[in-house]
């Protein structure tokens, strides 16, 4: 694989070792490594690895430097043919993501140490998947960060064990302790309250030589100085000394008796615990999250409370004057150092990190209404998962009213459900949505609905690649379109055009549907409340269609009337749709005294009218959802089309009937119309002869 790791500066410390070592592991397993920073010392060791290193100001937290960087990112991807990002800090991440948004790349992040809850450090959790070194760490990401679980890799710190020599604390000089803390000089690695414990210790066992290691920050410059005042006082100044920043860390550790890492406030990991356990040095260490992630109490180190000089103290005497145990924690640490943080695991982890990411996509879906356009869309989400298997993630965004069609599903990994006629009406709560589809981290948006709703939201769901009709609905927040054809396109055809950009072709359109065992008793039990005669053939008919479409309505009358004329052909009508107000069910009944059809209307959720579709031995229908569902369910169907082209809205299939009169004012799209002459002039004679037609057929 070819690998990009960022980080603001390849100077001494543990987010630029580990870089180092990365780089070099994927050079030596014939991987390419580029690394890009600011510069610095480890530049040179870098680049005679193998690895090529791109100098940067990636380093400034100028909103003027970090723009100046995402072309000059670009022009790099593409140069070395980068296929993952790693970022590994925020300042260079923010450059690394907009670059890897320009390019297509897969970006990733390490959340390496443990951020506060700071606006700039959101970047981090952009990453398509997200490493953190520590459990602690992930739970700060879940919990502060609202990161979903999903996008999370834990991989702890290494130690290359190749650089540290494992001397047993036996085999090392007794008559003066060398203690070491080794961190940055910084308050919150808790150096005042190990001097002062130091205080206590010398008191106790006078023969100890302190060692503070790390570099002062430039932003604490005056803190070493304070250190220095408070090692005078106490009267330590003749055994505590100030080494400031070290590269040799292994040979520091060969002389070293005892770690101490005082940490007052929480750790990512606490790498230098792990190089303590390499090179045999037992460890005391405060009980904060991420260094109990690493060291067990009283079997490989031993852990004080944070921030308290008399328990740790405590732990310190205690371990210094007990020569068994020393030993013990150094060998049992080392076991462990070895077996769980070895510089191969942490590798091996991180690379299939990247392959993940570069292999698996996260596509969103969106197809927010109506029903029958979502039960058509079932082809194209079986095509989608086809070209995208697992570790592939499908999301559909589809309306709350008719989620259920997507259930069980076998070709989603997940359904996203907005009530965008309800509680999440409005322009906010959209945009509240489009926060939730960002944390998802989606490769590639397929608006499905092509509408203004769903051009936005695409939009908002910041995937890199957003697909749809070019319709002139805000279609230019898509950045991969095609152009509406006035050729008359079946409504699968069309929806493929857009699967097209991604090579995905029609060949099955075959409409699935998923109802469950408890679906279709409901429907069996209730066609025995109406007596139902065993094996008498049931024809189907849907009354309505939307509100909005009152003109794709076959007459009351006519319905009725046909009823009555299959009754005598021993067939029985069950009929479907929307519950019927009184007056018009009281005038239906009426007219149907003889037949006595079962009225199923309003009775039934979506997967069980499904049920009751797939019950039928014929079902009539306008063009409105439960055409679509009895196509999917195989039933014959006699479909009956007004107002709008049965070329653009029916599927073809077998045993599909179509009645159109085909009158100079088709197709109007009129939702409205005083007379509507298209299905008036549908006759029950000609329903019935297309019923009769396809029940001799079964």
């Amino acid at each position: 694989m070819n690998i990009l790791q960022i980080l603001p500066e390849l100077n001494y410390g543990g987010v630029e070792t580990g870089t180092l070592d990365m780089a070099k592991y994927l050079v030596s397993h014939n991987h390419k490594a580029v690394v890009v920073s600011a510069g610095g010392q480890l530049v040179k060791e870098l680049v005679s690895c193998g690895a090529a290193h791109y100098e940067l100001a990636v380093r400034k937290k100028s909103l003027f430097s970090m723009l100046k960087a995402i072309p000059k990112l670009v022009e790099i991807i593409r140069k070395e043919n980068i296929q993952v990002v790693h970022a590994r800090s925020r300042v260079p991440a923010w450059s690394a993501y907009f670059a890897c948004r320009v390019s297509g790349t897969p970006f990733i992040t390490t959340f390496h140490p443990y951020y506060s809850r700071h606006p700039f450090t959101r970047v981090m959790g952009w990453g398509k998947l997200v490493i953190v070194p520590s459990q602690a760490v992930g739970r700060h990401m879940i919990e502060d960060f609202c990161l979903p679980r999903e996008r999370i890799r834990l991989i702890p710190r290494s130690v290359d064990a190749s650089k540290f020599s494992f001397i047993p604390p036996e085999n090392k000089k007794r008559t003066e302790f060398v203690i070491a803390v080794i961190a940055r000089v910084v308050p919150l690695k808790g150096h005042i309250p190990f001097i002062k414990a130091i205080h206590k210790v010398y008191r106790n066992i006078p023969n100890i030589k302190v060692w503070i290691v790390g570099a002062v920050p430039a932003s604490k410059p005056h803190y070493q100085e304070e250190l220095e005042g408070l090692v005078k006082r106490l009267g330590l100044a003749h055994i505590v000394e100030f080494l400031g920043a070290r590269r040799d860390i292994p040979e520091i550790l060969s002389k070293v008796n005892l770690l101490v890492l005082p940490t007052t406030t929480y750790e990512a990991f606490g790498r230098v615990i792990v190089e303590a356990y390499a090179a045999g040095v037992p460890v005391v260490a405060t009980k904060i999250a991420g260094v109990v992630d690493i060291v067990e109490d009283g079997v490989d180190g031993l852990l004080a409370a944070p921030g308290d000089p008399e328990t740790l103290a405590d732990a310190i005497i205690k371990l210094l004057k007990d020569p068994e145990l020393s030993s013990t924690l150094a060998k049992n640490g080392y076991l462990k150092a070895i077996s769980q943080f070895t510089l191969e695991k942490m590798a091996q982890a991180t690379i299939r990190v990247y392959e993940e990411a570069f292999g698996s996509k996260r596509i969103l879906v969106i197809k927010l209404s109506a029903l029958g356009d979502l039960v058509l869309s079932i082809p194209a989400l079986k095509a989608i998962r086809k070209k995208y298997p697992p570790p592939g993630k499908i999301t559909c965004l589809v309306g709350r009213d008719i989620q259920s069609v997507l259930t069980n599903c076998p070709y989603l990994d997940e359904v996203m459900a907005y009530d965008f006629k309800g509680r999440d009406k409005g322009f906010l709560e959209l945009f509240r949505l489009g926060g939730r589809l960002r944390k998802n981290n989606f490769d590639l948006a397929l608006d499905l609905q092509n509408n203004r709703k769903s051009h936005l939201l695409s939009f908002l769901s910041f995937a890199p690649r957003r697909y749809g009709y070019q319709n002139g609905k805000l279609s230019f927040l898509l950045n991969r379109g095609v152009k509406e054809t006035k050729a008359a396109l079946g409504p699968l055809e069309h929806q493929f055009r857009i699967l097209g950009l991604l090579d995905i072709e029609l060949k099955d359109k075959k409409i699935e549907l998923w109802p469950s065992k408890e679906d279709a008793r409901y429907v069996e039990e209730f066609l025995d409340s109406q007596w139902l005669n065993k094996g008498q053939p049931l024809a189907g008919l849907h009354l309505g269609s939307s509100r909005k479409w009152l003109t794709k309505r076959w007459p009351l009358d006519y319905a009725a009337a046909l009823a009555e004329r299959l009754a005598l052909k021993d067939i029985r009508m069950v009929v479907t749709g929307e519950e019927i107000p009184a007056p018009e069910l009281a005038y239906f009944k009426g007219l149907t005294e003889k037949s006595r059809p079962i009225i199923a209307c309003g009775r039934t959720t979506i997967n069980q009218l499904t049920c009751l579709i797939k019950r039928c031995s014929v079902f009539i229908c306008g063009d409105t959802a439960p055409l679509h569902i009895a196509i999917g369910m195989s039933v014959p169907v006699v479909a009956l089309f007004g107002p709008t082209d049965p070329k653009r809205h029916l599927p073809s299939g077998e045993n599909i009937v179509l009645l159109n009169k085909e009158l100079p004012c088709q197709p109007c799209y009129k939702p409205e119309c005083r007379k509507v002459k298209c299905m008036e002039q549908i006759t029950v004679d000609e329903v019935l002869q297309a019923v009769l037609e396809l029940t001799k057929k079964l």
